[in-house]
């Protein structure tokens, strides 16, 4: 994927993009270079002071995908609150999720071989058109049909190649501008496997939605399908910088039901459930006879009896307990691996959920055990070779098809969040919409990782990932999700990744960002990362450093590219031309140094003295140095000998 060009068209603007902001990414010359002469994978480097509006773009660029996405996924699923909101104004979610009203965007993508002309074009020009109050429109521009039909010619299977693989998330600090709407979309992969669950659907087994945000809750699973898939080559980046060398063992532990209130219950009811809900709530709230609450039970066994994945315990003096198997869509029947095994025939429909996520990580387990007190399934896994081969073998030799799983456990923890917390969610413009979710205590989620343990250079015992430093976590993080969507064509929205990063690691982030995007073959990603890192644009072309200010009257942001070439640029350069920071030390320490130029300028000081006095107190730096040199000018001849 290349990035073209976003203009804001929307009258209000979006956040401090004014109307009319326009920004190209590539000019046709720089494109058609880097098409005919690829150089390997380039991150666009998003530099300036704090708050210049550099998450803004990143967050544009989300929210537009986003809308997109939430076209694409009302074909096949989307929370009811989306439905009845785009009905009454076509609009109103967009609006309502704090996305641009108005813009126009384009960008190339590859287009798939077996999709592909004898001669048409490799790239894809898609060109995503929104006006105000109208839904957005995706258009296929160099293809020949778009100029008679234009925007009504995508068939879905275009539609699916057309827009990125995924588009993903990741910022490094407290700034949920860039996460709200792919938070919002975690809660509709929620939502779209309990509405599977209540219906009696089936489920793919993976998120539909492609818009991920991939925070620190996600860590371990990363590195664990990266460990456990690739090859010493490829963990290369891992190893010279934090020392990863083996995984060595590792747990999974999986809360299989939570109970259900009599409320939540009746949401499964598959026939006729508004009326019946409807009029079970009402006889609640009559004050009940007994006959009432008898016909309600009546109503609720019944709804359990229809729905194999719910359970009713009865327990004298406390009333009937409703439990729901939250396992149901992802674990296959026991009764049903036993009578397939015995039969060879797989054509029935009753053995299309055979070999589901959970299923096929019991497969690869060393060891499984059911906790009955907790109803929760304990996977332990002592990793070597064999261990390795056996999720090779069951998730599709594919590093992401585990993660993908590893997603879905991972999204169920929102089993929490009542209906009404979701509505609110799903309408907020709130910056810190996360913030309203409660965070489950370790034993009620329905999925964690324990006892990740792996060798790592210079430590004589096997490490605990939770030993790791920050720095070293946000690496093997970021790193790691890059090796995970490697194979794909996808868009990365990076917010500061390397924060806790030392000086070293820095200047190196470029290079091991290459290393794990090689940006080959019928596959290209494309990145934007916001930093104030000066390495970050020494270790990039101008035409790939995108240079931020906003106006402070105005509070509108614009972008320039720097009027220098930046690769190879001297930090102290990139330094003082992006950041306006002319000083080469601390503001202490220039401090210090003032106060002795101050003193040698009122020229009461013994000049030799106060050399001295200066190396005394002060390391080398280029400020230091012009200071001496003013001072030793101004001596009599004869008098140039720096002393000491």
């Amino acid at each position: 994927m290349k990035l073209l060009r976003l203009k804001i068209t929307d009258p209000a603007g979006f956040r401090s993009l004014p109307c009319g902001f326009e920004h190209h990414f590539r000019t046709d010359w720089s494109l058609q270079d880097e098409l005919a002469q690829p150089e390997g994978f380039a991150p666009f480097v998003c530099a300036g002071p704090n708050g210049s509006g550099k998450s803004n773009l990143l967050e544009a660029l989300a929210a537009i995908f986003f809308q997109l996405e939430v076209q694409r996924v009302r074909r096949s699923f989307l929370p009811r609150i989306f439905e009845d909101d785009t009905e009454v104004n076509p609009n109103g979610i967009q609006e309502q999720q704090g996305s641009p009203n108005a813009y126009e965007l384009d960008y190339l993508i590859q287009v798939p071989r077996s999709y592909r002309q004898l001669e048409g074009p490799r790239h894809a020009h898609v060109r995503v058109l929104k006006e105000p109050n109208a839904s957005p429109g995706l258009a296929w521009i160099n293809n020949e049909a778009f100029v008679t039909d234009g925007f009504s010619t995508l068939t879905d299977e275009e539609r699916a190649f057309l827009l990125p693989e995924f588009v993903l998330g990741y910022s490094s600090g407290e700034n949920e501008i860039l996460s709200l709407p792919f938070f919002k979309l975690r809660f509709v992969q929620f939502d779209e496997y309990w509405h599977a669950l209540t219906r009696q659907l089936s489920y793919p087994g993976h998120p539909e939605t492609r818009l991920a945000y991939l925070d620190s809750g996600f860590s371990q699973a990363i590195l664990l399908c990266n460990l456990l898939f690739h090859d010493d080559a490829t963990l290369q980046p891992f190893r010279e910088d934090v020392g990863i060398e083996e995984l060595r063992e590792f747990r999974i532990i999986i809360r299989r039901s939570i109970p259900l209130s009599p409320e939540q219950l009746e949401g499964f009811d598959r026939a006729n459930d508004d009326e019946q809900n409807l009029r079970a709530n009402r006889i609640r709230s009559e004050h009940p006879s007994a006959t009432d609450i008898a016909r309600i039970d009546m109503i609720h066994r019944e709804i359990v009896r229809s729905n194999p994945a719910l359970r009713v315990d009865d327990d004298d003096g406390v009333g009937p307990r409703y439990r729901l198997n939250l396992m149901h869509l992802l674990e296959a029947d026991e009764s049903l691996q036993r009578e397939l095994r015995t039969k060879p025939e797989r054509s029935s429909t009753k053995y299309e959920n055979f070999d589901p996520a959970v299923t096929r990580l019991k497969r690869c387990a060393t060891l499984t055990f059911i906790d009955e007190a907790t109803d929760s399934l304990i996977l332990d896994y002592r990793v070597n070779d064999a261990t390795k081969l056996a999720f090779r073998e069951n998730f599709d030799g594919s590093p992401l098809a585990l993660f993908q799983a590893f997603q879905v456990l991972l999204t169920l923890n929102l089993y929490a969040v009542s209906d009404a917390l979701k509505a609110d969610l799903y309408r907020s413009t709130s910056h810190y919409a996360s913030e309203t979710v409660p965070t489950l205590a370790s034993d009620q989620r329905i999925m964690r990782f324990k006892f990740v343990r792996f060798s790592k250079q210079g430590a004589a015992q096997s490490m605990m990932l939770k030993e790791l430093s920050d720095g070293e976590h946000q690496l093997l993080h970021s790193l790691g999700l890059c090796l995970l969507f490697r194979e794909t064509n996808s868009l990365f929205l990076l917010d500061e990744p390397e924060t806790h990063f030392n000086p070293d690691w820095r200047a190196n982030f470029i290079s091991r960002l290459r290393q794990c995007l090689p940006d080959a073959g019928d596959v290209g990603q494309e990145m934007l990362i916001t930093t104030h890192t000066p390495f970050l644009i020494s270790d990039s072309k101008p035409d790939k450093v995108l240079l931020f200010a906003k106006d402070k009257a105005s509070g509108t942001v614009s972008i320039r590219h720097p009027d220098y070439n930046t690769l190879g640029a001297s930090i102290n350069k990139i330094t003082m031309n992006t950041f306006g920071k002319r000083e080469t030390i601390g503001g202490h320490a220039q401090a210090l140094l003032e106060a002795l130029r101050a003193r040698f300028e009122q020229g009461a000081e013994n000049k030799e003295a106060l050399i001295t006095e200066i190396h005394q107190q002060l390391g080398d730096s280029v400020e230091k140095v012009l200071l001496i040199k003013a001072i030793l000018a101004s001596h009599q001849p004869g008098s140039a000998e720096v002393p000491g």
